[in-house]
């Protein structure tokens, strides 16, 4: 796609594309309700399980509000909302009151194994990747650190408590019981998946089937049922009493494999809030990026599939790599399933990196409805043990969890008696660390598929080993000169040497990587992170004003936008539009306006033809 083509687009999609303030939105009252329940108005008057956030100051009145229509199922202090059940005629009421800012449906929430692809095996052999594999292909071998003491809190199904987690399940809670402690258990079996892909120790396969980081603490905190369902408000309620027992529990991570359809703006999202109230407490939050890449009418890949909170802006969130069962990364591709950016409302550049997801083998929860349903994804172990077999974005999100885990070990282990890594940090050596991920004829794949690229853990704890974060803010720097690349399976890869950050993608340029990386010239991480001189990130930044895209849109020759999702080859993103040039390079173009943000120091009056992403 040349120049002057995407410059024609870009301008017939500032045409095209309704804005802020030009597109067709909610008067009074209806503003304040997300979609689903602007669609639950049409259907008349039945009981709704809804999220209701109190403006500030006004929680005591929004109580006394709800308790005169309905039942109070939970109340959400870090986000100033209620869950409750209530009749939809009582929302207007609600929503006319000053003391509500937002109403929202307490969605449902299921877990992202790939069930549209159960049965998807590669080259027809039904191949599939062992723990041992696995580690191999993020440069891991039995000298690498383990992730010892870092915890991780699963907030899934539960965690079944089996001889390959030793004694490291140190606490376990039910969500679906009100957030009683009670014995681990897993009556669907997702989260012992994930939480083997996570921490297995191998003791089980003779370490065939070990998990990423096998000496992590494990925290379970069971939000989905046995049919793997739940609702938004448990999953909240985990978020916050993991984020309040940080220090109590030892929570560095929480992994997030499980999400919703986005019905509304990340600003007001409450899951999302959720997740951005455990970031800024300190917590590193993991997210599937959801498995709806796919059209399942047409086969089509594409965009915007992301599910909620992995469009949270300050989540790790994470989509699938099928790595053909093998250690070298020369034939990994990114799923068809995995979801891609941007995020529905908000146009945030997502996912941040992808990670194997493809035929994962790791524990099993015997007795689970996964475990019994599928006889043809069941292993056995040499020792006569046994694992299960599946495929998603969940496996994706628990695989970087692991590795995330291995990074703050890193960190603690050759950088004693200094600050730990920020969150930000975190996040930014996963993405930086990244290696990027080609098509199969050797093209990367664009930024809203793979994000920086696929994660490499060999690559991740070498950077968290050299910075230094001894300074009186905690900001890191470089002690010494790191090589940005990797060897796995006998090739040196690069890393990407990107990071992306909500609305922005961070090239190399924009990082001082020679001799040293300059942290405080351009990047300033900690709790504020500045981009070049007008920027800000923080975790009250506000990023002004957001393309909201409209219910269905059709845009150009061949783009129909629909509630959720964008089929095309090419992607309007935020204000750019993404596409690729004739030789299949990801090429992009921004369209300023008066009436969109300015980002940098770009004009906003003129056209600016992109280039080479």
């Amino acid at each position: 796609m040349n120049t002057r083509r995407i410059a024609l687009i870009a301008l017939l999609f500032a045409f095209l594309v309704p804005v802020r303030g030009l597109a067709a939105s909610p008067q009074g009252w209806q503003h304040k309700l997300d979609n689903a329940l602007k669609q639950a108005l049409k259907k008349g008057n039945a009981p709704q399980r809804v999220i209701v956030q109190a403006t500030a100051g006004q929680e005591d009145n929004v109580r006394n509000l709800l308790r005169g229509k309905g039942k109070i199922n939970a109340e959400h202090p870090s986000i100033k909302a209620f869950s409750a059940l209530l009749n939809t005629k009582d929302l207007r009421e609600l929503a006319e009151s000053d003391s509500v800012e937002n109403l929202s449906i307490d969605a449902e929430v299921a877990a992202d194994q790939d069930v549209t692809a159960e049965s998807y095996t590669v080259n027809g052999g039904g191949n599939s990747t062992s723990g041992a594999r696995l580690r191999a292909t993020l440069g891991l071998d039995q000298s690498s650190l383990t992730g010892r003491n870092v915890g991780v809190a699963v907030i899934d199904s539960g965690i079944e408590d089996k001889a390959e987690f030793s004694d490291r399940i140190v606490a376990f809670y039910d969500f679906t019981q009100g957030g009683r402690a009670v014995s681990p258990s897993d009556d669907f079996g997702h989260g012992t998946h994930v939480a083997g892909l996570i921490g297995a120790d191998g003791s089980t396969s003779y370490g065939e089937f070990q998990g990423v980081a096998p000496g992590v603490r494990l925290i379970g905190l069971k939000v989905l049922d046995a049919s793997g369902a739940g609702y938004t408000s448990n999953v909240i309620s985990a978020i916050e009493f993991a984020t309040a027992n940080k220090r109590a529990l030892g929570v560095d991570i929480i992994n997030l494999s499980l999400g919703h359809p986005i019905f509304e703006s990340a600003k007001t999202d409450p899951l999302v809030l959720a997740v951005e109230k455990a970031v800024a407490a300190g917590i590193v939050v993991v997210c599937s990026a959801g498995n709806i890449g796919v059209n399942p009418s047409t086969g089509l890949v594409g965009y915007a599939g992301i599910t909620s909170p992995g469009n949270a802006r300050s989540a790790v969130t994470v989509g699938a790599v099928d790595g053909h069962a093998t250690t070298t990364r020369r034939d990994d591709r990114v799923a068809d399933y995995s979801s891609r950016g941007p995020t529905w409302y908000d146009a945030y550049a997502k996912p941040d990196v992808v990670a194997p997801g493809q035929g994962l083998i790791s524990s099993a929860a015997t007795h689970s409805k996964l475990y019994l349903s599928r006889a043809n994804d069941r292993v056995t172990s040499g020792t006569g043990y046994h694992f299960l077999r599946l495929n998603g974005s969940s496996m994706a999100a628990a695989v970087t969890s692991g590795v995330a885990a291995l990074v703050i070990r890193s960190h603690r282990y050759y950088r004693p008696y200094t600050h730990d890594l920020t969150t930000s940090a975190v996040r930014a050596i996963l993405e930086f660390s990244a290696i990027p991920v080609t098509t199969a004829n050797g093209t990367p794949y664009d930024a809203l598929t793979q994000g920086t690229g696929q994660v490499n853990a060999a690559g991740a704890i070498k950077l968290a080993a050299a910075v230094d974060t001894s300074g009186r803010l905690g900001e890191p720097s470089l002690l010494y000169h790191v090589a940005p690349a990797t060897y796995i399976a006998g090739l040196q890869l690069a890393w990407s040497q990107n990071i992306i950050w909500g609305d922005n993608i961070v090239w190399g340029d924009n990082i001082v990587w020679a001799d040293n990386i300059v942290w405080s010239e351009n990047i300033v991480w900690g709790n504020n992170i500045i981009w070049g001189d007008n920027i800000v990130w923080s975790e009250e930044a506000e990023w002004g004003d957001n393309i909201v895209w409209g219910e269905n849109i059709v845009w150009s020759e061949n783009i129909v936008w629909s509630e959720n999702i964008i089929w095309s080859d090419n992607v309007v993103w935020g204000d750019c539009l993404v596409g690729t040039d004739s030789n299949g390079a990801t090429v992009w173009g921004v369209v300023q306006r008066p009436d969109l943000t300015v980002w940098g120091n770009i004009s906003a009056t003129s056209l600016v033809p992109g280039g080479i992403l």
